[in-house]
């Protein structure tokens, strides 16, 4: 399919920028991490032994393992033929694994494939880790590439004094590079809580009681033997459970990177401002367009296309989160289809970070607007002298300086050093309040 034909944006529009996720999310994807968990529990079974397996010659392990590690699209293919005709997409693995046994010579063992299993036995091993090696291997890497932008732009603007504003309104004057470390600090916090949330998998038979293994092999400590497999896989194993996992750690992964998301729609919208309020240029790109019809337009599209992907991810992650935790008693098909969907968010949530990545590198400091709108706002070094007077017991220093700064009329650095003058305080204290300008007043 040409990606002019794609219905969703992601495998269409954004192709460029979400390839990297086929490997985790596509259909093919989710076969072989299937083939994967199928592979990898035969392989656990023969290790136990099961006095059946005893007989398997552990050198055909490689050659199983080359079956989702060397795993093509025609396998793929192979399997949805089967699932044409078995109309079960877990069985047809199955299926499918017991003909690449016949053709290894080890035929006599196939029954072993998914023996005592239920399909979300596999289906709640194989999405997790796939979301856990997506997380890993695509989208922490491009949101630490990001994190790396900010970090160095704040080391570059850690000293350029700025007017801030609460409220829409001047306020006590900051750092350009302290407003960028606040995002740099947030993400990283956000980061950290996203990694040390567990990967749920579940692996307990038909109701989550195995009881299959448990009246075929009575003697054997099929929970520990559960336990461990699942570990192996890089999971935490979810017990007690019904049929399917409960999803409230995969849940949880989902809030959290929905809260990533939120400093980043944060972080775009203030730099949407800053570009507005010209304290941001934009480098500008031969040959863009910014307006069809008015040319000296620079639009800050990057950071509203992020803005516009984050929202929608995140409209997904809490469908996700509150979704998945629900079912009818031990189980409805319900899950089945949303679980699909998981890669969504995740490639609107990396369109976004390409595209903040994209506009901040194209931000130019605008040094003359930021220094200008210093030293066009006065009023406010007031908060610092009314609290140095206040250190000094003048009488009502704040109603004082209420007084001079909201009186409507527009406080210059004259009106400031007048007022200074005029205060009976010592002739240190004015020295020392007359050294307050809005480019010095920016704390600590």
């Amino acid at each position: 399919m040409d990606p002019l034909q794609a219905i969703s944006p992601v495998d269409g529009r954004y192709a460029s920028k979400t390839s990297e996720l086929s490997a985790f999310f596509s259909e093919y994807a989710l076969m072989r991490y299937r083939v994967l968990v199928e592979v990898e529990y035969f392989i656990a079974l023969c290790e136990l032994p099961l006095p059946q397996l005893r007989d398997i010659d552990p050198d055909v392990f490689p050659a199983l393992r080359a079956l989702y590690g060397d795993f093509q699209v025609e396998d793929a293919a192979r399997i949805k033929e089967i699932e044409r005709r078995t109309n079960h997409d877990v069985k047809a693995v199955e299926y499918f694994l017991k003909e690449r046994f016949a053709q290894l010579g080890i035929e006599r063992f196939g029954e072993f494939i998914h023996f005592g299993l239920t399909s979300q036995d596999i289906n709640n091993t194989a999405t997790p880790l796939s979301l856990k090696e997506a997380i890993a291997e695509v989208y922490l890497p491009a949101l630490r590439e990001l994190l790396g932008m900010l970090s160095e732009r704040a080391a570059l603007w850690a000293d350029v004094p700025m007017l801030a504003h609460t409220h829409g309104q001047p306020a006590s004057p900051t750092r350009l590079g302290k407003e960028l470390e606040v995002f740099v600090v947030r993400l990283k916090e956000q980061i950290r809580q996203l990694e040390a949330r567990p990967y749920p998998g579940k692996f307990g038979g038909a109701t989550g009681n195995l009881n299959a293994h448990a009246v075929a092999y009575p003697d054997i400590d099929w929970n520990g033997f559960a336990e461990s497999f699942v570990a192996s896989l890089g999971l935490k194993r979810s017990w007690p459970t019904t049929q399917i996992d409960h999803y409230d750690n995969l849940s949880a992964i989902f809030d959290a990177l929905r809260r990533i998301n939120t400093v980043l729609v944060d972080l775009s919208r203030d730099c949407w401002m800053y570009i507005s309020m010209e304290y941001f240029g934009q480098t500008v790109v031969d040959g863009e367009v910014g307006s069809s019809t008015m040319p000296h337009k620079i639009n800050p599209i990057d950071f509203e296309n992020a803005e516009g992907n984050l929202t929608y991810a995140n409209a997904i992650y809490n469908y996700l989160s509150e979704k998945l935790p629900v079912s009818r008693l031990q189980r409805d098909l319900t899950d089945s289809t949303v679980s699909r969907n998981i890669g969504v968010p995740i490639a609107h949530s990396l369109i976004a970070i390409r595209s903040l990545e994209k506009g901040i590198g194209k931000l130019i400091l605008n040094e003359e607007k930021v220094a200008g709108d210093l030293e066009a706002n006065w009023a406010v070094v007031a908060e610092g002298i009314q609290t140095i007077l206040r250190r000094e017991g003048f009488p009502k220093p704040y109603e004082a300086l209420k007084a001079l700064t909201r009186t409507g009329h527009h406080i210059t650095k004259e009106a400031i050093w007048h007022f200074i003058e005029d205060l009976d305080v010592s002739e240190s204290v004015k020295a020392e309040l007359h050294a307050i300008t809005p480019n010095t007043y920016t704390g600590i």
